[in-house]
């Protein structure tokens, strides 16, 4: 995922956000892919239509197409898409945001968004997502994120950021109006990586992509230093990840029909006249039941 929308985030963020078109070929050979059992859990077993926002290079794409969905990938950067075009050909794919959705009003099942979420204008990208949604669909949300509960994992981090180790990745999912309870599962897996490969890790990363030449250079020695210092050589180093999942059905906004609304206007009237009654009210002494269940504190 790269660009977010037409009102982008600000300061160092922005260039964080549009940086990923200019690694795309070291983001898919250095990034994980997303464990199986995560994109059936996201997404369900029996075939659906998917919209995939800020798909990249295609790594969830991948599992999600294996599992027999038929998935519209999107993503800002043309770049990125390249690449999921070339592994990927039968799939179809649009350069858009997720401000934006070039889909029809509740044309898909599920809503996907892999790594991307966090890089939305929210206050425009929920309610495209709820309007492509169809009734009873949802949106599915996955971060792969460093166990860095581990001491070398953490030292790893320590080098080359940890800007995408997101606390609470799906706050403004749980907040938002449009979407019902949030569910949440996580997944254990490992990438392995090698002395070639975490070079790609770390070029693929916005924060050291923004860098001038030499200090992006002076940042991949002391990864190297890092990795030889452990002695792995060819057998490479297995990174451990967490694959933290979310997911929500959407809240039905569409208005009501005319016989709906006529209905719910009767229902409104017959409990408007119910209420000018002039029958004296049935006082209670306190010693009934529904009294007693009433909690006065």
């Amino acid at each position: 995922m790269s660009d977010a929308s037409q009102h982008p985030p600000t300061g160092p963020a922005a260039d964080w956000a549009r940086s990923f078109g200019s690694v795309a070929a070291a983001y898919d050979r250095g990034r994980p892919s997303y464990p199986r059992e995560a994109a059936v859990w996201l997404v369900g077993k029996d075939p659906v239509t998917v919209l995939e926002l800020g798909a990249g290079t295609g790594k969830l794409t991948a599992g999600l197409v294996d599992l027999g969905h038929d998935v519209h990938a999107t993503d800002p950067d043309s770049a990125m898409l390249d690449i999921l075009r070339r592994d990927l050909p039968d799939v179809r794919t649009s350069v858009a945001s997720a401000e934006e959705i070039p889909a029809a009003d509740r044309s898909v099942d599920v809503v996907v968004c892999a790594q991307s979420f966090h890089w939305f204008d929210l206050d425009r990208a929920l309610p495209e997502i709820a309007r492509v949604l169809r009734p009873g669909g949802r949106l599915a949300l996955v971060w792969n994120q460093r166990d860095e509960r581990i001491p070398w994992v953490r030292r790893l981090g320590a080098l080359i950021g940890t800007q995408e180790q997101l606390r609470d990745p799906a706050g403004p999912l749980v907040q938002s109006a449009l979407f019902g309870f949030v569910e949440d599962a996580t997944f254990r897996f490992w990438q392995t990586v090698d002395r070639e490969s975490i070079q790609d890790l770390v070029l693929s990363r916005s924060n050291i992509a923004v860098l001038d030449e030499p200090t992006r250079a002076a940042k991949l020695a002391e990864v190297l230093e890092f990795y030889d210092d452990y002695g792995r050589g060819m057998d490479g180093m297995q990174l451990p990840y967490t694959a933290c999942c979310f997911r929500a059905a959407v809240i039905d906004q569409q208005p009501r029909d005319g016989a709906a609304v006529a209905a719910a206007d009767v229902a409104d009237e017959s409990a408007g006249n119910a209420s000018t009654s002039t029958e004296e009210p049935e006082v209670s002494d306190g010693t009934d039941t529904d009294m007693l269940l009433i909690d006065f504190r």
